[in-house]
């Protein structure tokens, strides 16, 4: 065969060549995947090894060292899960003392503090007028520092706790976690064998801004923990290795070869926490709560105040079924339970104990002995105690229906309570039926405390009367006492006494 004749069949069978495997697919991707490794070869990493489709211990030796350094932190890091701990450490370093004179008169102790000298509606001014100042010291400039600061925080975070020990372990089983005292052997592996890990590492390597400056992480730690996580010259020279690697694409083409897809790019989160407004309400929150529980002490206070005074204890128990004790099974399905368990309770003891009693010994010798000029007061004055006896009565019925084993209320919730987390409309009709009771406890509460101011104005009006040479109400009060088993005066002094602190003691429960 002539030159010509050969090199005319070397040319065809070029083409022939080249234009079949142009249509089959896998021959192109061994291809590219033979570019690939081209490429990888040409860099100063040699971690792997084309013709055996393996990782070489360079790799692992590279890994190892960073695992090396990051081990303390790694440590530290994994012993401090909550991610709340580093928003407020950041937000904390970055405070100008202005904020932090604020800061500290926002805290409960200070609060507590000011409580003590200080109206409540001008407690609640001033937290409110501190925590405003402290969100306005927050401008867009600082606002933006602090967020950058703690993203790059948090980014570190996540590349010290990655699991660099589960991944060195796959060249070298023996390897101990965290112990570096002696050198792992590392061996060749398979590049399949360590593709996923590859991957992950570098969601958590490629979220870094590697072309920053990582001083301000260091002074941050150094600020707040007194000592600096890393040496800075360990860490900016693993930075410095991070950035060579990624600018050369190394693990990338390295995954490409593992995984055989010469597609496969790194997906990399590039969310981004903004972490003040969250810090700023977490304090105005806090002021809040703090003012709320020192209301609550002082309203408690009052009440129990007011109880040893009316009753001479804190311990009432007129009520058997609509009672704080029988709330706590419905409170624990997140229902609103007897909401007005307590002051009905109160009401029906006194009602009970002190206007059957006293109120009655005192209203029996005015209104049925006593010798009106008006009997319009008088008639009010009546009115006002007959329904007072009236709602003793109406209470004790009340209180019957909540009984769970016939009363008609204390049934019916009864019943419903087993099917509320089953059935949407048992619990509607459980909330229906236990708004309606408080709705008509309330309205007990709130009229039965209408008459008693009613009954009790009149009484000091009499109190004043009983004083005058020419009394203007009554005109046979001489008569009155002799008839009166304790001084006339006396028992209604002490009347009006006690209504007074009971519907003080009222009060403090339906100011909300």
């Amino acid at each position: 065969m002539s030159r010509s004749s050969s090199d005319d069949t070397s040319f065809f069978s070029k083409f022939f060549s080249t234009l079949f495997s142009s249509k089959d697919p896998e021959a192109k991707k061994r291809r590219i995947l033979k570019n690939i490794a081209k490429d990888l070869a040409k860099t100063r990493f040699k971690f792997y090894k084309a013709n055996a489709d393996q990782v070489l211990p360079a790799l692992a030796k590279f890994f190892y060292e960073i695992y090396k350094v990051i081990s303390p932190c790694q440590v530290s890091f994994n012993n401090q899960q909550s991610p709340n701990i580093y928003k407020m450490m950041v937000v904390d370093y970055s405070l100008s003392d202005e904020q932090k004179k604020i800061l500290d008169e926002l805290t409960e102790e200070s609060i507590t503090t000011l409580s003590s000298n200080m109206p409540f509606d001008q407690l609640k001014k001033k937290v409110k007028e501190n925590t405003d100042r402290l969100s306005s010291n927050f401008d867009k400039e600082k606002i933006a520092q602090i967020d950058k600061l703690y993203n790059k925080l948090l980014a570190f975070k996540q590349f010290c706790t990655f699991d660099f020990y589960f991944m060195l372990r796959k060249f070298d089983s023996t390897l101990h976690e965290n112990d570096f005292t002696s050198a792992p052997k590392f061996n060749p592996i398979d590049a399949s064998y360590i593709s996923e890990d590859l991957k992950d590492f570098l969601t958590v390597a490629w979220a870094m801004p590697l072309n920053e400056d990582w001083s301000d992480v260091m002074q941050l730690f150094k600020a707040m923990k007194g000592v600096e996580p890393i040496k800075p010259a360990q860490w900016n020279k693993i930075i410095s290795r991070l950035r060579q690697l990624k600018d050369a694409h190394v693990f990338e083409m390295l995954i490409q070869l593992a995984t055989k897809d010469s597609k496969y790019a790194p997906k990399i989160d590039d969310k981004r926490e903004q972490i003040v407004q969250s810090y700023v309400e977490k304090i105005r929150t806090q002021a809040q709560l703090t003012i709320r529980k020192l209301e609550s002490e002082q309203k408690n206070s009052k009440i129990d105040s007011l109880t040893t005074q009316i009753f001479n204890t804190t311990n009432i128990e007129s009520m058997k079924y609509y009672t704080d004790s029988a709330s706590a099974t419905f409170r624990k399905k997140n229902l609103a339970g007897y909401e007005y368990a307590r002051p009905l309770n109160f009401l029906k003891a006194f009602l009970i104990e002190y206007i059957k009693r006293d109120g009655r010994e005192f209203a029996d010798l005015v209104l049925i002995r006593g010798k009106w000029v008006s009997p319009q007061t008088s008639q009010q004055m009546s009115d006002a105690f007959n329904l007072l006896i009236e709602y003793s009565e109406r209470i004790t019925t009340f209180d019957k229906k909540h009984n769970e084993d016939d009363g008609e209320t204390g049934v019916k919730l009864k019943t419903l309570l087993p099917r509320i987390d089953r059935n949407k409309e048992a619990m509607s009709v459980m909330k229906t039926t236990l708004r309606d009771s408080n709705s008509l406890a309330r309205e007990y509460i709130v009229n039965t405390t209408k008459n008693l101011i009613i009954f009790a104005k009149v009484t000091k009006m009499l109190i004043e009367d009983h004083k005058k040479q020419r009394p203007e109400m009554l005109i046979n009060w001489k008569e009155l006492d002799r008839f009166a088993e304790h001084p006339i005066n006396d028992l209604a002094i002490g009347v009006y006494k006690k209504i007074y602190l009971f519907t003080q003691l009222m009060q403090s429960f339906m100011k909300n």
